[in-house]
């Protein structure tokens, strides 16, 4: 139990004496003695259930200016979602010691479980959040999105640090960040990965999603904290401005980079080997067990991090030959039976396509064959650009469902294939795979892409919504024989 006045600044004496036992930003989740946060969402305004929030003995409730509330004590903001975040991490208050986060298009999702992983080989309790879930060294637990809302990551965080955990890397989705989700505890270091086409059904445009990414260094990090950029993307510039304007210390990492800079990259069996110029310890070479540039470029983010964060540059350096591959990220899943590797990748997006079969092409002798669709309900401009890339990066394109939603899938299929001359199209992902696995041939590598470390397959949206058990890798495996 807390006391408003705590929570939210300024209160005159008699409101700030109203105790708070909760915080919910769902009207279902409201318990006696809660403080409720009612915003307008893309599919439900919060503002119309604020009377069954009450009615479940909401004592506050925060809000944008203007909406009426009957029966409880009202807060109105401008931001209100901030305002309930700031009032929620008070609440909380306790989070690890060490909170890194990571925003960018691709690999938001493999940065902060290979920071995670470098962390606990330098011997920190050490926790990543995220697209997986929550892992730690002991588990992994599914919480639904890539950012959580503010109420579940506060309470992780929470939970995280009575369980003796010190540190944690989270993800900040454009999504996430928009919408205030990352808000209150002190983040002492943040990243940028990329940035290509996603998610413009909801930015609109690309410098509308740049901007809600920005929100991670203008106002997230900590004033004095630090950002780590990955140095070769085209966007980069523009987001190292952002930092820069804000006075955080900067370290890039990339061939560009001036903290980790990659001088050369050969691939091997089984990953590649990277040689290194660090900026505080001079050169350094290290055999990476991730195979693809962009794994590369995963690992000198993720090391950018532990470093920005205190750790020792050296024993950063040395753990990355012994962190191991993500789920669903170019996770080596079956043999064929004759004996081509079929690859599960969570690429969703032009640029992660064509990079995830780069990455797999050195290693093809034969044929690079690849499985992919497209989800519906999302961004569909990137539909034909994903066919472009598979034809140009694979030699044989097999077309077939994702998660469809509320969409029918034949005409995502067909927007595909309109960048996708020569591609086959069909529409059973099972059938798909086992059409992969029959064709390929010693020497093929089959990569199976979208979907990643997904245990579902979406039918329907709302009520008529079906989640089908449909796990790429374990489809690989028995259409493998295995």
């Amino acid at each position: 139990m807390t006391r408003l006045g705590r929570l939210i600044d300024g209160l005159a004496n008699a409101e700030a004496e109203i105790q708070v036992t909760a915080v919910a930003i769902d009207h279902r989740q409201v318990t006696r003695g809660a403080l409720f946060g009612a915003f307008r969402g893309a599919r439900f305004n919060a503002e119309d259930v604020i009377p069954d929030a009450i009615a479940a003995g909401a004592v506050a409730v925060i809000t944008r200016p203007g909406v009426v509330v009957e029966g409880a004590f009202h807060i109105e903001a401008d931001e209100p979602r901030r305002a309930f975040a700031l009032a929620a991490a008070r609440f909380f208050d306790r989070a690890p010691e060490t909170l890194v986060a990571v925003t960018g298009t691709n690999g938001k999702t493999s940065c902060v479980e290979l920071t995670r992983q470098i962390w606990r080989q330098l011997g920190h309790s050490a926790a990543s959040i995220g697209t997986l879930g929550i892992t730690t060294t002991d588990e992994q637990v599914k919480t639904g999105l890539t950012t959580p809302d503010i109420v579940t990551f506060l309470a992780n965080l929470s939970g995280l640090s009575a369980e003796g955990v010190s540190h944690v890397a989270f993800e900040a989705s454009s999504h996430g960040l928009d919408q205030y989700r990352t808000e209150g505890p002190r983040v002492a270091a943040a990243a940028f990965t990329n940035l290509s086409r996603d998610h413009l059904d909801y930015h609109l445009d690309m410098d509308s999603y740049f901007a809600a990414k920005m929100r991670l260094f203008d106002e997230v990090v900590a004033a004095d904290g630090a950002a780590v950029f990955w140095a070769d993307d085209e966007w980069s510039d523009r987001a190292i401005g952002h930092a820069s304007r804000r006075g955080l210390r900067l370290f890039t990492v990339g061939a560009a980079g001036q903290a980790i800079r990659l001088l050369d990259r050969q691939p091997t069996a089984l990953g590649q080997s990277l040689e290194l110029d660090v900026a505080t310890i001079g050169r350094r070479s290290v055999n990476l067990p991730l195979i693809g540039a962009y794994q590369a470029a995963n690992a000198l983010v993720s090391a950018g991090l532990a470093i920005a964060t205190g750790a020792d540059a050296a024993a950063v350096i040395d753990a990355l030959a012994r962190v191991q591959p993500v789920r669903g990220r170019l996770e080596r899943a079956a043999l064929t039976r004759s004996g081509a590797p079929i690859y599960i990748d969570y690429a969703h997006t032009p640029d992660a396509l064509a990079a995830a079969l780069a990455a797999l092409r050195p290693h093809a002798h034969g044929r690079l064959i690849a499985v992919f669709g497209a989800g519906g309900d999302r961004d569909a401009g990137k539909r034909p650009a994903m066919g472009a890339e598979a034809v140009r990066g694979a030699d044989m394109v097999i077309v077939t469902d994702d998660n469809p939603r509320g969409e029918d899938p034949a005409l995502i299929r067909r927007s595909i294939l309109s960048g996708a001359p020569g591609a086959i199209e069909m529409a059973d992902r099972r059938a798909a795979i086992a059409r992969a696995v029959d064709e390929a041939q010693a020497g093929d590598i089959i990569v199976i892409a979208g979907k990643g470390h997904e245990q579902g397959q979406i039918i329907g949206r709302g009520d008529a919504m079906r989640v089908l058990p449909f796990d790429d890798a374990t489809v690989a495996r028995e259409e493998a024989g295995q």
